[in-house]
């Protein structure tokens, strides 16, 4: 370990003790990566808090010693937007459990960052509210890895992401300072800034949410189609007939297989494409709309439909959706799991280009995805112990990038840029957009500690004078440095 690192673990075990400052080489490897398992490092230590004071003793800490820093929560995330640094430290915040206050006439909710998505709506259920993010990993996902990233869900088409039920977050500056950050009062927006930022401006030590009441009425369908072009077909008759479901969720063929492996959830047989769409709201209105959702299904070529007649019924229809990315696993050896946006209009046009870009690279893509926003999730399977298939499934992913940007699209919808798609910034912003944006970064951390090397694919030194560089940045090339 580097004098300087080894220096502060010694001052972050008089802080913490010893036995909440991980330096074990083998427990360390706990928490090289996130759910993006290609991209890893072995971070230099690992610090487990049980408060915010703690944490912003820790931040004081690494600051003052020069030493770079990245908080993680559960560790679900999707971009490596946690992955360590071998010459940093890891502020895993999964102690801070605690769901610290639940206040029903106000609809709000208060929680410690790693308190886990599903355990805010299991709190208040009995009060007849629940939390409306709900990403397929929200069983083990926690709150704070949801802020840092602005997670959906499949809900989101009616109900929005993370942003739209964050009231209020204290935070950890990167100089050491708690401070608090409210949707409320004149001013900046610095909470809109903070969500979604990725870990970068700051740690989250505590989240006040937004509780949304349980509908009056939910009603689930399956539709099975032909072809994966007839389910989005029937997509744009549901939202241009003028509804907006609760959630609009399509699977392909590919990975109705994987889920069938991995946890039978028994769908039609021979479906290219499967369709949920789940409505809620009043009785009245729900009852009326849903016979027009399954009309416009059978009208777009729908072979099977399936309604839920209760929530046991309703749970078996998720539980293929809510499982797929895990269930790729039972059919390829190893996968990336891809997050792109692309006007809903161009579903079919996109989809029909990602099946060619498969059958050129015979590069296997299973498409699960958000299909009433246009949020793709493709799979991109392949073996890891074959030589290129890697970066045969890279390359294919990063065309399909290319499409949503082409298409008007963007290259995130919900898993964050973090390390896997920053490369692809420069695709979809100019060198002013991503100036602009660092200069922002730079307000919060000038210092560049807070999860360097995330977003940007070449970090903006604070206090350069934006404009286009005449010459190399003079950090390319020190991958020590970010």
């Amino acid at each position: 370990m580097e004098p300087v690192l080894k220096a502060l673990g010694l001052r972050l075990d008089a802080l913490l003790g010893p036995d909440r400052v991980i330096t074990d080489p083998v427990r360390l490897r706990t928490y090289e990566c996130d759910g993006l398992t290609n991209h890893r490092s072995t971070p230099g230590i690992v610090v487990l808090p049980d408060t915010a004071e703690e944490i912003a003793a820790i931040v004081r800490a690494c600051a003052e010693a020069g030493v770079p820093y990245v908080a993680r929560g559960s560790g679900t995330g999707l971009s490596g937007g946690a992955l360590p640094r071998a010459d940093g430290v890891l502020v895993v915040t999964s102690r801070m459990r605690r769901i610290l206050e639940i206040d029903i006439p106000g609809q709000r909710a208060v929680v410690e960052p790693g308190v886990i998505n599903l355990d805010v709506t299991r709190a208040v259920r009995p009060y007849g509210y629940y939390f409306a993010p709900d990403p397929s990993s929200q069983q083990i996902c926690s709150v704070g890895g949801n802020v840092a990233e602005n997670s959906g869900g499949a809900h989101c088409l009616k109900y929005g992401f993370t942003a739209h039920h964050v009231l209020a977050c204290e935070v950890v500056t990167p100089d050491g300072e708690l401070v608090e950050l409210s949707a409320d009062g004149p001013g900046y927006d610095l909470l809109g800034v903070f969500v979604g930022a990725e870990g970068t401006l700051g740690i989250t030590t505590k989240i006040t949410v937004r509780l949304t009441r349980v509908p009056e009425t939910v009603q689930t369908l399956l539709a099975a189609f032909g072809s994966i072009e007839a389910g989005g077909t029937a997509v744009s008759a549901i939202i241009g007939a003028g509804m907006v479901p609760a959630a609009i969720e399509m699977m392909d063929a590919l990975s109705i297989e994987a889920a069938e492996a991995a946890v039978r959830c028994e769908y039609p047989p021979g479906a290219g494409a499967v369709l949920i769409v789940e409505l809620d709201g009043p009785d009245a209105e729900v009852a009326a709309q849903f016979t027009e959702v399954e009309r416009l299904c059978r009208d777009a070529g729908a072979f099977e439909i399936r309604i839920a007649a209760d929530d046991a019924e309703r749970a078996l229809i998720w539980k293929g959706r809510k499982s797929a990315f895990a269930a790729v696993g039972r059919i390829s050896p190893a996968y990336l799991v891809q997050d792109g946006v692309i006007p809903r209009t161009a579903l079919p046009r996109v989809l029909a280009r990602i099946d060619a870009l498969s059958a050129e690279s015979g590069v296997r893509v299973a498409n699960v995805f958000h299909a009433g926003d246009g949020n793709l999730h493709p799979l991109v399977l392949f073996d890891d112990a074959e030589p290129g298939a890697a970066e045969r499934a890279e390359e294919v992913s990063g065309a399909i990038l290319d499409l949503c940007i082409e298409h008007g699209g963007s290259i995130t919808g919900e898993h964050g840029v973090g390390v896997d798609k920053s490369r692809y910034m420069p695709r979809m912003f100019t060198d002013t957009d991503l100036d602009t944006m660092q200069m922002v970064r730079c307000g919060f951390d000038p210092a560049g500690l807070c999860n360097p090397g995330k977003v940007f694919p070449t970090p903006r030194l604070c206090g350069e004078v934006p404009g286009v560089r005449k010459g190399p940045h003079p950090y390319e090339g020190k991958a020590d440095i970010f």
